[in-house]
């Protein structure tokens, strides 16, 4: 968010699922509809073309491995959400 804005993280369990959701919303530039479909891709671009593309690979992976899915929402103009959902075993994270 070059120009400012606001950065949101929430987080919930939902205990009939068995799972955490984290939430993280800003109020930036948002993400193109062409780009939605690549950001996870290793070395992806952004739209700025600052940085590797490395971050939202690692995520990804992450989220993946503890058995997790990840959502995005976002439109030009409008910010970007990210949400994560976790299943929770007994002590912890799958």
């Amino acid at each position: 968010m070059p120009d400012g804005g606001t950065l949101v993280l929430a987080s919930a369990f939902n205990p009939k699922l068995n799972f955490v959701e984290i939430r993280i919303s800003d109020t930036g530039c948002g993400i193109s509809k062409e780009s939605l479909p690549h950001i996870f891709e290793l070395f992806a671009t952004k739209t700025e073309g600052k940085g590797l593309g490395l971050g939202l690979s690692t995520v990804f992976g992450i989220v993946d491995r503890h058995k997790g899915s990840i959502e995005v929402r976002s439109e030009i103009g409008q910010g970007a959400a990210f949400i994560i959902r976790v299943p929770v075993g007994p002590k912890g994270p799958v």
